[in-house]
C-alpha cells in the first residue's frame, strides 16, 4: 500500500504557518523585552546612571554568540541582531534621561 505525498502547496503552506507563528512569538517576546528595558531606563534616569553599560553589553554578546553556536545559529547574525536591539535600548534610555 503506497501513501500519496502531500501536495507541494500544502507542504509550503504548513511551513509558512509555522513561520508565521514563530514570527508572532518573536514580536511578543521583543515587546516584553522592551517593556522591561523601558523600566530599566526609567530606573537609570532616576538614579543618574549612564544609558549604556559597555561591559555588560560585551558580556551579553559573548554569551549569546555561544548560545547561537550551541543552537546551530550563525553567531555573526546573532551578534548583529543583539547589537541592533542594544542600540535601540540605549536610545530609549537616553530619551528617558532627557538627552
Amino acid at each position: 500500500m503506497s501513501q500519496v505525498a502531500p501536495e507541494p502547496d500544502a507542504v509550503l503552506a504548513g511551513y509558512r504557518a509555522s513561520i508565521d507563528n514563530i514570527d508572532a512569538a518573536l514580536i511578543h517576546i521583543l515587546a516584553e523585552r522592551f517593556r522591561i528595558t523601558k523600566a530599566v531606563g526609567a530606573f537609570k534616569a532616576t538614579n543618574a546612571l549612564p544609558a549604556s553599560d559597555p561591559g555588560r553589553e560585551e558580556r551579553q554578546i559573548a554569551r549569546l554568540r555561544k548560545l547561537a553556536e550551541d543552537a546551530q545559529l550563525d553567531p555573526e547574525f546573532s551578534e548583529k541582531f543583539l547589537r541592533f536591539i542594544i542600540q535601540e535600548v540605549i536610545r530609549h534610555h537616553e530619551q528617558a534621561a532627557g538627552k
